[in-house]
């Protein structure tokens, strides 16, 4: 069976591949995350994906998993905060709105792309204060975060409804994801 490779260092990403079942090493790609300007979201984290993808596709025998996820409110990209401040930012502009969560994703397999794709959630975010939103940012969960929130943790208390694929939320649309693992010959160990 070939060497399964998840080109992330997320945490989340690990946890939600080990709960579909898959025995994978996990390594941290060094991918430039620039946004290119007039980029659609879309297009972006299916870029990113590919090349973490192919930054970890490097032997024979190797399926490499990579992913990128961003959060889209009213055509903004939404990344990563560059800070506290920046994270409660973010927080009070998604808060009592709906927001997208895109996630690329795409598989490598000897030195080349065979698949990939992206899948779109929509969440509903409750109204957020400066306090709690300050508190929050404080504790830096949302610090490495697109939209400065983890569903998955303390950030979840300001999510209302999601309307899609929870996992893609978190960072790794499992369904279609566990899909392409398995036409490239990789099945779940349990």
């Amino acid at each position: 069976m070939p060497q399964l490779i998840l080109a992330s260092s997320s945490p989340r990403r690990q946890l939600l591949l080990r709960a579909a079942g898959f025995e994978f090493e996990s390594e941290s790609p060094d991918v430039d995350e620039t946004v290119i300007e007039g980029e659609d979201p879309e297009r972006m984290v299916v870029r990113l994906a590919r090349e973490k993808a192919l930054a970890g596709a490097t032997g024979a025998g190797r399926v490499v998993i990579g992913a990128d996820t961003t959060v889209v409110l009213d055509g903004k990209i939404l990344g990563k905060p560059e800070g506290e401040s920046d994270a409660v930012e973010m927080l009070m502009s998604i808060g009592g709105r709906t927001h997208v969560v895109i996630t690329g994703w795409a598989l490598a397999q000897d030195a080349r792309i065979v698949e990939d794709g992206f899948d779109t959630t929509l969440v509903v975010m409750r109204a957020v204060d400066r306090e709690e939103a300050e508190a929050y940012a404080a504790s830096g969960e949302p610090l490495d975060k697109a939209g400065a929130y983890a569903l998955q943790g303390e950030g979840g208390r300001f999510v209302s409804s999601i309307g899609g694929s929870r996992s893609n939320v978190v960072g790794l649309p499992l369904k279609p994801v566990v899909g392409a693992l398995r036409r490239a010959g990789i099945e779940p160990a349990r």
